[in-house]
């Protein structure tokens, strides 16, 4: 499977999109004027997305993929200058919507995923367990002390993955009053890591994490319960005060991109699966298989899922 190492944003990418056609006209497998720039966001719930329309679009559908390694928001800038075709999971990025595709015209939703996401702030099962009125948000400052780092100034430690993730914690610790800090791991990696070593040393550990992930099926993390929210509640970003919502996670795509309508474009538009088929192949990228071994073994063993995303052949 080819790849495209991770690149700065200021680089020059090379950006060609799929050569238009219509539907009906679309070439057969192993055509090479079809290409695909998608862009990479770093979490394995989106490896997973990636490995599987990847594979089919070259394996199916005869496309040359390069898979860009890109910032959430420096990804979508890539509409613009033509260095991006499609982005395959959108985490609630509504002032994102608002500016490239209200704004810019340069994008379009590319319709949903199939995939519920629920952004959140965990602890892990043993301090659930040992206190268990700490998964109610009015008591976290009870229980402030436990969490205290060298990096949080005497404060609770709130632990937050890649800052360019979707947020809102830090306006949540001042609009609740909570006697925390946001303190930044850097990755999701970083955030798994931080999770397996509380639960195994019984270790204090409040922190932002999101399904759907594989890790659940490894370790079951604990949801606090934040003031419920309500539409509305989160749209002044610095009044925030409410839990985040059910995400349905959608694919974004560059509007030259979907007028094209492609192979590589009807596919990711006709994409679409469950929490549990994308957990399925991240849990395997995570146990050490390559991104293609464990979307070949997910495409083998799901032929009815995909079968139906291949665009009609002519």
């Amino acid at each position: 499977m080819r790849r495209v190492v991770c690149l700065l944003a200021a680089v020059v990418l090379a950006a060609t999109g799929c050569v238009g056609t219509k539907v009906e006209e679309i070439t057969p497998p192993n055509a090479s004027d079809c290409q695909l720039d998608l862009a990479i966001n770093d979490w394995v719930g989106y490896y997973a997305d990636a490995a599987v329309v990847t594979y089919l679009a070259e394996t199916e559908l005869g496309c040359l993929v390069q898979q860009k390694n890109l910032k959430e928001e420096v990804a979508w800038q890539g509409f613009a200058t033509g260095e991006v075709d499609a982005i395959l999971e959108n985490w609630g990025h509504e002032d994102l919507k608002a500016r490239y595709i209200d704004g810019e015209k340069v994008a379009v939703s590319a319709g949903w995923t199939g995939n519920l996401g629920q952004i959140g702030w965990y602890v892990p099962p043993w301090m659930a367990k040992k206190y268990p009125d700490i998964t109610d948000w009015r008591n976290l400052n009870k229980y402030a002390h436990l969490f205290r780092t060298s990096e949080s100034g005497g404060k609770g430690q709130l632990l937050d993955g890649d800052p360019a993730f979707v947020t809102n914690d830090a306006a949540l610790v001042q609009n609740l009053k909570l006697d925390y800090k946001v303190v930044y791991a850097g990755s999701e990696a970083a955030l798994i890591q931080g999770f397996r070593q509380a639960e195994r040393n019984k270790e204090p550990l409040l922190g932002y994490f999101y399904e759907p992930h594989w890790f659940f099926s490894e370790t079951e993390l604990v949801k606090v319960d934040l003031p419920k929210y309500e539409d509305g509640c989160d749209a002044d970003p610095q009044k925030v005060d409410c839990d985040y919502p059910l995400l349905k996670l959608d694919k974004i795509v560059s509007k030259q991109f979907a007028e094209e309508s492609n192979a590589a474009y009807q596919l990711i538009k006709r994409f679409k699966w469950t929490n549990e088929d994308q957990n399925e192949v991240a849990k395997a990228i995570a146990d050490g298989m390559s991104q293609e071994q464990a979307a070949k073994a997910w495409v083998d063993k799901h032929p009815d899922r995909w079968e139906k995303w291949l665009p009609p052949r002519s």
